[in-house]
């Protein structure tokens, strides 16, 4: 292999638009980083900062009693009977998304202008950092401490800073108050934003700690003058009533000093205020950024890809790699931001459809948790990359909105169990999001979706949550209620049902026995079985009366199986592939006939309005089904397509139209996915490796049987791969050339050698 692959970006000038900032994040606050020596921004964020829109006291339509009546029409023939199936409310929107402010520094009389100037994010550590001449800035947020830490440096170094909230689409009517709090470090800085007509508001709190030189208060910031650093922690609040922004300060001080042995520092601000802010010697950076990386590295350094990449080109800026889109560094150095980006957004929540950034408050599709497919997309790397902070923030937002996905159920359909909607701004479960195009509360696979990827957590690290066995029961004591309609056959009838987004060329969008509903009652009925011994056999029995997929005209996997509804093919979503991912429903090896049926699907569907997730979605499919040219097509669309800006964010359409993680975030599991597929009892080796990626390495990966995975393989067609395993048990192994059984023991390495062609 060639030099280590680089692990991280860098461009030759500040970010001129926030789209184009270097991102770090802790799950809980992100920053947007510009650069500049001479009037630096770093837009401030927070996963809790939903901008209230009147939907308060929004609840899911109650609907349950009318559902009888709607299941007897769309029985009958009615194709669009579930139109008039709402409670009259126009469409909602969740609450948007928006950033808290930024932090402005500004140099007044720089004298290095003319000094090579060079921005970097560097994805092991979290930091991005600028320099030119003498003067440097360092930014990264804690993921040991929740605070946002920023170090300047510069010979005698004059900066100003402020707290400034006017950032584009913000509320004419905010209410925003400055303070300004001399402390023996340097300052305080406070904003204080209410949002209009609400008792919400969000507090910014920001120590300057200065060493050397004076401090001035310049309301509503403060001045340092002929200092030698300066030292930034930030946080951020959003509350109700009054928030007591000067015990925040005091905690920001207590951080700040929890390494220092110096004086006993003041009781009370009131006393700070006459101390000397030169007295105490603050904790350093350094020290700060160490208690962080044994959190952030440790997950970072996990997984690593190598793709033999010229070495010339790894040194590139990444705006210069992105202009060479077929290069293999490009796509090393997408996978480590991708997943530097994934584990950065991912804490309180899992990421958003911005992740955990933005610098506009006009977030397209409110920034929300969308769940029909961006969220798991965003997220499916997360137990085969090794980071299961992500699946623990994705669960942590499951199990807070479980009271409100029994809402759903009770109202909706009158049923006990648990039923997702298909948006949710991280503190609503409640279905209200819908439209007659978009009737997204007829969708009932979504908690089946939504608990796979905890699922596949628990077969990676072989530790059964009992929270996800409880929500894997409510979702079946769903089902059990919910499916009671047949048809002339016997077969159950799940009506009725919704493929997200889409609808049948012949037919209303509500109808009946869409694929995904198929295949997600199926998979949630069976799994809950495993889960719940004493209740399997008549789990597995509701099962069983589920009808089989059926296969159209035109050989393909149709996304609706009953009979008479037409498939519409250009479309975005590929719904009615979810048995082949991220299920294991349908695959080559067990189920040949259906997968040959799911790759006709998959040939026939169009592209629609070229949404970043519907390429990459056809990726992960395609890999799954052993076709390794349409990855690389899909694949290749993304990239050609002018869909990364320059942080290494991604858009969701072409030509970086609107800022979107989507891209960004699935990428790593599309390139896991065409070399390592794993099931409990099965392991897959290069399935769908394209041409395109003739040699490499990719080592670290999670597999689902409990086995730490290191691959290499080469250009003649050899390839090795190294399992390390924690659980003893059999295992299949497939290669290109076949299949045989595995015997793994814990604690033992096996190696095994592969022709790849």
């Amino acid at each position: 292999m060639s030099a280590t692959p680089v692990h991280g970006t860098w461009e030759p000038e500040p970010a001129a638009r926030w789209e184009d900032a270097f991102l770090s994040g802790n799950g809980h606050h992100g920053t947007l980083v510009y650069g500049d020596p001479d009037a630096d921004r770093i837009i401030v964020t927070h996963h809790t900062l939903v901008r209230p829109n009147g939907d308060e006291h929004r609840r899911p339509p109650a609907l349950a009693a009318e559902l009888p009546a709607l299941q007897d029409r769309l029985l009958a023939g009615d194709t669009t009977a579930a139109e008039s199936f709402t409670d009259g409310r126009p469409p909602q929107w969740v609450r948007p998304f928006h950033p808290a402010f930024q932090l402005r520094l500004n140099r007044p009389s720089p004298d290095d202008t003319n000094a090579p100037y060079r921005r970097a994010v560097d994805f092991a550590t979290g930091e991005a950092t600028a320099t030119r001449g003498g003067w440097t800035s360092r930014v990264f947020v804690s993921r040991a401490d929740d605070v946002i830490v920023q170090h300047v440096t510069a010979p005698d170094l004059t900066l100003r800073l402020s707290l400034d909230a006017r950032l584009p689409g913000a509320p004419a009517a905010l209410g925003v108050g400055h303070g300004t709090v001399r402390t023996p470090e340097g300052a305080l800085l406070t904003l204080r934003a209410r949002y209009p007509g609400s008792d919400l508001a969000y507090t910014g709190v920001t120590l300057v700690a200065v060493t050397g030189g004076s401090v001035r208060l310049v309301p509503p910031g403060v001045q340092a003058e002929g200092a030698t650093e300066v030292l930034l922690l930030t946080r951020v609040h959003r509350h109700t009533g009054e928030l007591d922004a000067l015990t925040e300060g005091r905690a920001l001080r207590d951080l700040l000093h929890e390494d220092s042995h110096e004086a006993p520092r003041p009781a009370s601000y009131e006393a700070s205020r006459s101390a000397s802010h030169s007295a105490p010697r603050p904790a350093s950076y350094d020290g700060l950024l160490a208690r962080h990386l044994t959190r952030h590295r440790t997950a970072y350094d996990r997984v690593t890809l190598d793709l033999a990449a010229d070495p010339a080109e790894r040194a590139l800026p990444g705006s210069a790699l992105l202009a060479r889109p077929r290069g293999a560094a490009l796509l090393e150095r997408l996978f480590a931001a991708g997943r530097y980006h994934l584990l950065s957004a991912s804490g309180l929540f899992p990421p958003r459809l911005t992740g955990l950034w933005t610098g506009d408050w006009n977030t397209a599709w409110s920034g929300a948790f969308t769940t029909n497919a961006n969220l798991n997309l965003q997220t499916a790397s997360a137990a085969a990359a090794a980071l299961p902070e992500v699946t623990e923030a994705h669960a942590a937002l499951v199990h807070r909105q479980l009271p409100h996905w029994r809402d759903n159920a009770r109202a909706i359909f009158g049923t006990r169990g648990a039923v997702a909607p298909s948006h949710t701004d991280g503190e609503s479960g409640h279905t209200y999001h819908f439209s007659r195009e978009y009737p997204l509360h007829l969708w009932t696979a979504g908690a089946d979706w939504l608990l796979k990827p905890l699922v596949d957590h628990d077969e990676t690290y072989g530790g059964p949550d009992p929270r996800t066995a409880a929500a894997l029961g409510e979702v079946a004591l769903f089902y059990e209620d919910f499916l009671t309609r047949t048809d002339d056959e016997g077969h159950l009838v799940v009506v009725p049902s919704y493929s997200p987004e889409n609808r049948p060329a012949n037919a209303s969008w509500g109808t009946l026995d869409a694929a995904m509903d198929l295949s997600a009652a199926r998979h949630a009925l069976l799994t809950a079985a495993d889960h719940h011994p004493e209740h399997a056999d008549r789990l597995r029995a509701l099962a069983a009366r589920l009808p089989a997929h059926r296969i159209n005209p035109d050989g393909a996997l149709a996304e609706w199986a009953r009979p008479g509804l037409e498939d519409t093919y250009d479309h975005r979503h590929l719904s009615h592939l979810y048995g082949v991912w991220p299920l294991d429903e349908i695959n080559p090896y067990d189920t040949p006939g259906l997968a040959e049926a799911a790759h006709r699907a998959l040939e026939l569907r169009g592209t629609e309005n070229d949404s970043a997730h519907g390429h990459l979605h056809h990726a992960l499919i395609a890999a799954r089904l052993g076709d390794g040219a349409r990855v690389a097509h899909a694949v290749g669309r993304v990239l050609d397509g002018d869909y990364f800006h320059a942080s290494l964010m991604s858009a969701h359409y072409p030509h970086r139209d609107v800022y979107n993680a989507d891209a960004a975030h699935a990428l790593p599991a599309v390139l896991i996915e065409m070399l390592v597929q794993s099931t409990p009892g099965r392991l897959v080796l290069l399935p769908a490796l394209p041409a395109s990626c003739p040699q490499g390495e990719l080592q670290g990966v999670r597999t689902r049987f409990g086995a730490t995975l290191d691959l290499s393989w080469t250009p003649d067609g050899g390839a090795t791969a190294v399992l390390r395993p924690d659980r003893t048990h059999r295992i299949e192994v497939r290669t290109p050339t076949g299949a045989e059984p595995l015997d793994l023991v814990a604690g033992e390495d096996r190696v095994i050698s592969v022709t790849a062609r």
